[in-house]
C-alpha cells in the first residue's frame, strides 16, 4: 500500500578535510513490497533536478538503490562492501560513477523510520568524495 509521506533527507560530501551538508525536506510516498522499502519524491529547484522523481529502494542493511528518471536520470547500486559501477546523467551531461558501501543502516518499517547510508565515490577510478545519506520517512495521518 502507498502511503503518503513527509521525507527529511541529509546528504554530507566531504572531499578530504572539507564536508558539505545540504537538508531536503518535501513530500513523497513511502511503500513496501515484500521485503523492499520504497521511498519517492518529485525533485525540485532545491535538488537541481526538476522536472525528475527519484525512488530511493531499500533491501535490509544490504543493498539500496537510488533511481532518478525524468529530465536527469541515474542509477546508483549502493550495496554494503561492494563496489558498483553506475552511470550518472546530469543536465550537464553523463559520468561513469564507482560507489564503495561502507554501510546501509535501515531502520525502516511500516510506520516510517530512518535510512542512513554512507559510501564512496569516485570517477574514473579517481577519488571523488566521501557521502552519507541520512533519510527519515514520516507518514501522514
Amino acid at each position: 500500500m502507498k502511503n503518503n509521506a513527509m521525507i527529511t533527507m541529509k546528504s554530507i560530501q566531504a572531499v578530504h578535510d572539507e564536508s558539505t551538508e545540504t537538508e531536503l525536506l518535501t513530500k513523497g510516498s513511502f511503500t513496501i513490497k515484500n521485503d523492499t522499502f520504497l521511498i519517492s519524491y518529485e525533485d525540485s529547484e532545491a535538488t537541481g533536478f526538476k522536472g525528475s522523481v527519484t525512488e530511493i529502494s531499500v533491501k535490509a542493511d544490504r543493498y539500496a538503490s537510488v533511481i532518478r528518471s525524468g529530465n536527469s536520470s541515474s542509477d546508483l547500486i549502493i550495496e554494503t562492501g561492494k563496489k558498483h559501477h553506475c552511470q550518472y546523467q546530469t543536465p550537464y551531461g553523463s559520468m561513469d560513477i564507482g560507489i564503495y558501501t561502507h554501510f546501509i543502516k535501515n531502520n525502516l518499517d511500516k510506520n516510517g523510520g530512518d535510512l542512513h547510508m554512507k559510501y564512496t565515490l569516485d570517477i574514473n577510478s579517481s577519488y571523488m568524495s566521501d557521502n552519507e545519506i541520512i533519510v527519515n520517512v514520516k507518514l501522514d495521518k
